[in-house]
């Protein structure tokens, strides 16, 4: 299947010849085309867009039917196009998993942006002064890299001791589709972060739940103004500069003390519980000897990068990040020929439009002033 407005080229097992491989076509990797695209390069001869996804919309398209547009962090623009102008409709009721996979399809529309899609990037690596990018499809050949694959496609379940002992499901934020699915079942919900507190809030209405953190949640009050999104993507930044591995922009803003949390705390839903020491064969057990049955365990505990396509040749540091380098810090540091945009600071909205069109100059920057043959990038399909 080729989504809407891809380039349904027939390319199994051709190889291909370009310049730069965005890898990715969610919000930091249309940002990063639609840049590059500005700077003069041609779309499916000096650069080209892969993406895993069957249809536009990147992880916007698998999020549950119950994110709304009242309930999800701000939708930023994509450069060039306002996102209002795309909606049928000033509801806010309206889903995400709908209204943001359309703008995303108008936009490669309106921007011109051909994608390969569905390509499953499997493995990166090099040789010669090229980057092999060997997929699902074919073997693609790139003298540099943007990725944005994001962090959708790797859920993040912490180990517990006793874990595969548990007799009831273990679920994560990517599997939630209904609250209703979870009626009649204890469910105890794992997190602190915006995600768990919205899914708290909907299943919490059904059936019985228990909360439990590893940290006490921090409520934050008054607005989150782009000064407060600077600051935070400014601690991220800090981190990945220094070669360690990033927390979550979401992590470190607080949570908004919203009306529907005042809700949730008239209802003693937000009685919060410190993390359990193990998982049982029929629930959680605390370091006390505590105990609490459960049907099923929800975990909110966020997404990791989803970077082991580039194992080989992303030069890892001993404390297990990427030192990042260049003006928003999308430049990987050792290996200046690949940007990650959507990692570490623009792993949020907030940042990876300004991210995208950084990651495309620096790019382009480095590829001009590197030994390079003159006809490396030309497409070839022998």
């Amino acid at each position: 299947m080729v989504g809407a407005n891809s380039a349904a080229f027939m390319i199994k097992n051709i190889r291909y010849k370009t310049k730069i491989a965005v890898i990715g076509a969610g919000q930091a990797g249309l940002s990063a085309a639609y840049h590059l695209k500005k700077l003069g390069l041609k779309i499916g001869q000096d650069f080209i867009i892969l993406d895993e996804a069957p249809n536009p919309g990147g992880a916007w398209q698998y999020r549950w039917d119950s994110l709304t547009l009242s309930t999800v962090n701000k939708i930023h623009d994509l450069p060039g196009m306002s996102f209002e102008e795309t909606l049928a409709t000033k509801d806010t009721e309206v889903q995400a998993n709908t209204a943001v996979p359309h703008y995303f399809e108008l936009y490669e529309r309106k921007v011109g942006l051909q994608v390969y899609r569905p390509v499953k990037v499997e493995k990166v690596y090099e040789a010669g002064d090229r980057f092999h990018i060997d997929t699902s499809e074919t073997l693609f050949s790139a003298l540099g890299i943007i990725n944005a694959t994001g962090t959708w496609g790797s859920p993040y379940i912490p180990v517990y001791p006793g874990a595969e002992l548990f007799q009831g499901e273990q679920l994560h934020t990517k599997d939630f589709k209904t609250a209703d699915y979870f009626r009649g079942k204890h469910v105890i919900v794992v997190g602190g972060g915006i995600s768990a507190i919205q899914l708290l809030d909907q299943i919490s209405q059904i059936t019985t739940t228990t909360w439990v953190t590893r940290r006490q949640p921090l409520f934050r009050e008054g607005p989150f103004d782009d000064m407060a999104g600077h600051d935070a993507v400014a601690m991220v930044e800090e981190r990945v500069r220094q070669g360690l591995p990033p927390l979550s922009v979401v992590s470190v803003t607080g949570l908004p003390y919203s009306s529907e949390i005042q809700e949730m705390e008239k209802r003693g839903v937000l009685k919060r519980f410190p993390m359990f020491k193990e998982i049982t064969k029929t629930g959680i057990k605390w370091e006390d000897g505590r105990e609490e049955r459960a049907d099923v365990i929800l975990w909110n505990t966020g997404f990791k990068s989803s970077l082991s396509h580039l194992d080989t040749v992303l030069p890892k540091e001993e404390q297990g990040g990427i030192q990042m380098a260049g003006r928003l810090a999308t430049m990987v540091a050792k290996e200046p020929r690949i940007h990650l945009v959507g990692y570490g600071p623009s792993a949020s909205t907030i940042g990876a439009n300004r991210a995208g069109g950084a990651a495309a100059r620096e790019l382009l920057k480095t590829l001009s002033t590197a030994d390079l043959s003159a006809d490396s990038y030309t497409r070839s399909q022998p």
